[in-house]
């Protein structure tokens, strides 16, 4: 990479910090536009039973999950040789198609398969911009590389998805998306002016990309992700009728307890880009144990407008604090395959978003409340700590067995040796 200057890379890494922005919004402002999406797409179903309509257009969220599952990997895979401002730049201009299609789609089918095409750029643009990111402030960085570009994302469930969802419910749905690609327009020309070239990984190919799935340490940290964030999504997809049903706040509390939730999510992926640098064990087993906590008590405290809002906050931090950890983890766990390590995380997490949507709108479609998917989201969460112990139990007995010493200064997937060993 060609020397750069600090202004331009503070601006450049604010710039893919945008792009997480941006992305947040896309992701997340269904969760609090659910009943106006509902009213709109199944006018029928939801003049029948507002919860039924509500948990079936809850699938918008999971087409959006299943979209990042599947593009994650994919385009990792075939981008491998690509430069990564080329790549950051192509994935941006896939979003905007995406979210532009997700605005003017019809009917409900068309919707649900236009939230699944502007999915596929996702995970591949938080791998990519991280390890940009990461570039850009310095060597053993990776956890703060995507912390930096996951911080726009905690500030958009900060300000910008309620702001965003205000405009829905003011407006409809529809011009909220509309004003969700103008965002990614943005973060586009802002990459252009600002992020210097730099090249693909050294050797980078498909084939290595997809020698990732060969290890199984990668599927046991992506399945940490997969299920034991789900209790999160089980919780966050469907925050607008517990804000308006359970607690019994009025609608327009709903942007205020996403914000809440944002607030939480900021801080805890602050605290996590600086403990995840520092031990991934321990920050990912401190995030896993939060997770658990953070959901039994918001199933306890959600009918309580006060407790509703310490409980979001809480879940929103223990959720974030464990995501630079795990980004580090499947990177340092698939070396030679960094983007695939990267894009991967972003697979699994969704893989939670679109099981935790699903469960939760099967335990409210069965008459159980809407806030029973907090108990099926701890228990996921139990098991994807046990999952985590079993993955550091495995490098234990690899630890235990004769290897090579490892020169001063080698790196493992951009980590330090170190570093890697302790993740």
């Amino acid at each position: 990479m060609e020397p750069v200057a600090p202004a331009r890379r503070l601006a450049a890494v604010l710039s893919l910090a945008l792009g997480g922005f941006a992305v947040g919004l896309t992701e997340f402002v269904a969760m609090g536009l659910l009943p106006e999406m509902a009213q709109g797409l199944l006018p029928s179903e939801y003049v029948r039973s507002m919860p039924d309509a509500v948990a079936h257009t809850g699938w918008t969220i999971t087409a959006y999950a299943l979209g990042v599952v599947v593009g994650a990997p994919l385009l990792a895979a075939l981008t491998a040789r690509m430069g990564r401002k080329k790549l950051v730049v192509l994935l941006l201009a896939l979003f905007v198609i995406g979210t532009v299609a997700s605005a003017v789609a019809p009917n409900f089918p068309l919707v649900l398969i236009a939230r699944f095409l502007a999915a596929l750029p996702h995970g591949a643009y938080f791998g990519a911009a991280g390890m940009v990111a990461a570039t850009l402030i310095g060597p053993g960085s990776q956890a703060k590389g995507f912390a930096a570009v996951l911080s726009g994302l905690t500030a958009a469930n900060v300000f910008g998805v309620p702001l965003i969802t205000g405009l829905g419910q003011a407006t409809s749905w529809r011009v909220a998306y509309l004003a969700i690609s103008g965002m990614f327009v943005l973060t586009l020309v802002a990459v252009l002016a600002t992020v210097p070239p730099i090249a693909a990984a050294p050797g980078g190919s498909p084939r290595a990309e997809l020698a990732a799935f060969g290890r199984p340490q990668v599927w046991l940290a992506a399945a940490v992700a997969a299920i034991g964030f789900a209790g999160f999504f089980s919780v966050y997809s469907y925050i607008a009728p517990i804000t308006t049903h359970v607690a019994g706040l009025p609608e327009s509390a709903v942007p205020w307890v996403l914000a809440t939730i944002g607030v939480g999510m900021t801080v805890g992926n602050l605290l996590g880009g600086v403990i995840g640098d520092r031990n991934i064990k321990r920050s990912m087993l401190l995030g896993m144990n939060a997770v658990i906590v953070s959901v039994v008590l918001f199933g306890l405290l959600a009918s309580h407008p006060v407790g509703l809002f310490v409980a979001a906050f809480l879940v929103g931090a223990a959720c974030l604090v464990n995501a630079p950890a795990l980004q580090a983890r499947l990177i340092s766990v698939a070396p030679g395959a960094q983007l695939m390590g990267a894009a991967i995380n972003q697979s699994a997490t969704n893989i939670a978003n679109s099981l935790g949507a699903a469960l939760g709108g099967v335990v409210i479609a069965r008459g159980l409340g809407y806030t029973s998917p907090a108990w099926v989201g701890a228990a996921l969460a139990v098991v994807g700590l046990g999952l985590a112990l079993v993955s550091f139990r495995l490098d234990r007995r690899q630890a235990s067995r004769p290897s090579f010493d490892v020169e001063p200064g080698a790196t493992v997937g951009g980590i330090p040796a170190a570093a890697a060993n302790r993740g």
